[in-house]
């Protein structure tokens, strides 16, 4: 017997539908749970006070061993050494957002889900995220990657799902899809030549 069922759930943040119809069940004593995923969110979340070496540390806490460790995310990310002891508030948005990878990757995760790596940064600041980004994938991370510069994206990921309204509405591998197609399935032109409303 399920403790905990959900089915058909819907998600909004405000006017945007983030989940639509999903189903899932716990059973009385079960315990769910993500393991060896790491996330990084949307607007970073580092400790500001804290140093970048501090930031990666803080994530190695609890972790032995693996891959991952300050001296490899510093081969990824080559510009954070000479920042390695100052606070991270003090740091570019990319410089930051490294950090914010780096310490997604200090876990040792085998999956890491990147949300808007290239939000609010600087296009030089992208370039270098996004290189150091494919070397990592290069290495053999697993990334869930949430992107909306569309051009990045297409550059590192191997499939594209594209969603709108909380639902997959294109999906293929990405050297398969033309961008133009990826547009209009994005902006709902698929939805509205259907007969729908279209965005």
């Amino acid at each position: 017997m399920s403790l905990l069922a959900v089915e058909d759930l819907d998600c909004r943040y405000g006017l945007l539908q983030a989940v639509r119809g999903v189903s899932l069940q716990v059973a009385e004593g079960e315990t769910v749970a993500l393991r060896g995923i790491a996330l990084v969110p949307e607007g970073r979340r580092l400790f500001a006070g804290l140093t970048v070496e501090e930031n990666l540390r803080v994530a190695a806490a609890s972790r032995t061993g693996g891959r991952w460790n300050v001296q490899a995310v510093l081969e990824v990310f080559p510009f954070l050494k000479p920042r390695l002891h100052m606070p991270a508030a003090t740091l570019s948005g990319g410089e930051q957002q490294a950090v914010a990878i780096g310490r997604g990757l200090m876990t040792n995760p085998r999956l890491l889900l990147l949300d808007e790596a290239s939000l609010g940064l600087a296009p030089v600041a992208v370039d270098a995220v996004y290189r150091s980004l494919a070397d990592v994938i290069r290495e053999g991370m697993t990334v869930l990657l949430v992107e909306q510069d569309l051009g990045r994206a297409l550059k590192v990921a191997d499939r594209v799902v594209c969603m709108l309204e909380g639902r997959v509405v294109l999906e293929g591998e990405a050297r398969s899809l033309d961008r133009d197609r990826i547009v209009n399935a994005y902006f709902g032109l698929r939805r509205a030549a259907a007969g729908g409303t279209g965005a």
